[in-house]
């Protein structure tokens, strides 16, 4: 079991921390190495993915993530901005299938802004595609036009092959759930969206034990406010799947509660949690570590096949919740409010309990 560690910007290194404590008790054969991206890439070797952070993330068997990013980003030009990092990273590594599970635990219904009935149950899988779309299509940029005035522009492209992988994952991701793959796009308006539409209905064909429905992007923002439970397995493109998938994160109380495995064509796979890198709390032990450590269930899981050691980590993250541990972002009267660390000691105490 080879790691990086990539621990990042702002929290991430306090998050990541916290799942390396879990780590290093669940798994203590597996040997990691710590590398700079992000601004700490920046800082220590002048771009957000160094050439020695790549060449280790080509090493090894997996990638445990934090969050990259500063302050007003978007004022940075675009080969120096610190979230180029993973960009060029999911590119580099062919990094294609984004799995963002929104689920609800018991304990945090009252977290979410949704009325109980809406979000009680909630188990859902949002696949993003993360290799194309506007994020990646060229060309790109800015130009004067004919009144002297900047112009942006942006390319959404999806080759075929491209839509067929991703469909493939989806409808297998479906054969272990509920069977059931919505397929959401934009195909009314947008010639990529109408080849999407088409290839994810012939591949459909192949899945003939899988129930698959088609959604415009508006209709499905508003169904997964409306009637979240509806959905299994969610499959967008790369920049709906990016909107869609931070929505959903509110379903189930906080954005800090959501996981995400970035996977290639083998079991490689990059781990880290939905949230930003929030520079404005960092270094105050109030961020949320659960979604790293689930991050690294989930890792556990689909690159090492460690099924019993992922179900112990998420039992342990159950147990903290049901004994009322909470930090600030899924706080309610009555639970006991804790910091960073304190989080993570109590998932390595549970863990120690159970065993």
């Amino acid at each position: 079991m080879k790691i990086a560690i990539m621990a990042g910007d702002g929290i991430g290194p306090e998050v990541v921390g916290q799942a390396l404590k879990v780590l290093r008790l669940v798994a203590p054969q597996a040997e990691t190495e710590e590398a700079p991206v992000g601004q700490a890439g920046i800082d220590a070797r002048g771009k957000p993915l160094p050439d020695e952070t790549l060449a280790l993330a080509r090493r090894v068997d997996a990638i445990l993530f934090g969050s990259v990013g500063v302050a007003d980003e978007a004022s940075i030009p675009r080969e120096r901005r610190p979230g180029t990092g993973l960009l060029q990273l999911r590119e580099a590594l062919t990094l294609y299938a984004n799995f963002r599970p929104a689920f609800m635990f018991p304990e945090l219904i009252g977290a979410s802004t949704l009325k109980p009935e809406v979000v009680d149950g909630l188990d859902l899988v949002i696949l993003r595609e993360l290799n194309g779309d506007v994020y990646f299509g060229k060309p790109r940029g800015f130009e004067t036009n004919e009144k002297g005035e900047r112009v942006g522009f942006n390319t959404m492209r999806y080759s075929e092959s491209e839509v067929e992988r991703i469909a493939h994952a989806a409808f297998r991701a479906a054969r272990k759930r509920r069977r059931k793959v919505c397929s959401v796009d934009k195909a009314n308006v947008l010639e990529t969206m109408q080849l999407w539409r088409e290839v994810m209905t012939r591949v459909g064909r192949e899945y003939p034990d899988v129930e698959l429905s088609h959604l415009f992007i508006d209709a499905a923002s508003m169904s997964l406010m409306r009637n979240p439970k509806q959905f299994d397995v969610i499959v967008t493109g790369n920049m709906f799947g990016d909107i869609l998938s931070d929505a959903a994160a509110m379903l189930t109380g906080s954005i800090g509660m959501l996981p995400s495995a970035s996977l290639g064509v083998d079991r490689k796979g990059l781990y880290e949690p939905v949230h930003g890198s929030a520079p404005d709390i960092a270094g105050q032990d109030v961020a949320n570590p659960l979604a790293a450590i689930l991050s690294l269930a989930m890792m556990l899981r689909e690159s090492f096949e460690l099924e019993d050691k992922a179900r112990q980590v998420e039992n342990a993250v159950r147990t903290v919740l049901a004994q009322g541990y909470r930090t600030g972002d899924i706080y309610q009267p009555g639970t006991r409010r804790v910091g960073t660390t304190e989080m993570g000691d109590a998932v390595v105490q549970a863990l120690r309990a159970a065993a």
